[in-house]
């Protein structure tokens, strides 16, 4: 167990260097990861949608990390943004956040500027003008397709994620149905 959670920290701390979005980048050991066989669960189950990769905290970070690798990580730190952004509810800071994650990720030529088409961004650019809680909504969407059809399955396939499955498989001695040079994503 030691050695398994040493590979998985050496793979996140990879990208940990410049990170500026906040703990994307931290590996958590929560109380659910506590024992091996949850967290062996948890990185098996990363393989079986996206959806389970983007719920998982480690499954984020270690996404986060492997996007870093291919610097593409913008995607993912807007897609978390708006994730939080989500969650305000008071107006002013609703309006103020939307204005900062618009002028780091979707304005042209962003720091992070995310790769989405003309039409999505005037679009975003016209919501803020009434902003809610549901103003990135289309281009979050966008962004995570992106993820999901492109960065998704090479991240699957990736060094690094394989050797994590591997040992998550020996870790909890998985039978049948556990190879992690075959993921179950299509």
């Amino acid at each position: 167990a030691k050695e398994f959670k040493t590979r998985l920290g050496i793979f996140l701390h990879k990208s940990e260097l410049g990170s500026d979005s906040g703990n994307v980048g931290k590996f958590e050991w929560g109380s659910k990861h506590n024992k091996e066989g949850s967290f062996s669960e948890d990185v098996l189950g990363w393989r079986e949608s996206f959806d389970l990769l983007l719920s998982s905290k480690n499954g984020v970070a270690a996404f986060h990390a492997f996007l870093k690798t291919e610097f593409s990580e913008e995607n993912l730190e807007f897609w978390l943004a708006c994730e939080e952004f989500k969650k305000i509810r008071s107006a002013a800071k609703l309006a103020s956040r939307a204005h900062r994650i618009f002028d780091e990720f979707i304005r042209s030529e962003a720091p992070k500027e995310v790769n989405i088409d003309h039409e999505t961004r005037e679009l975003t650019r016209t919501n803020l003008q009434a902003t809610t809680a549901r103003c990135f909504e289309v281009a979050q969407g966008k962004t995570r397709t992106l993820m999901e059809k492109d960065s998704y399955p090479r991240f699957l396939k990736s060094p690094a994620y394989q050797d994590l499955a591997a040992r998550a498989c020996a870790a909890s001695a998985c039978t049948s149905g556990c190879s992690p040079a075959e993921p179950s994503h299509t």
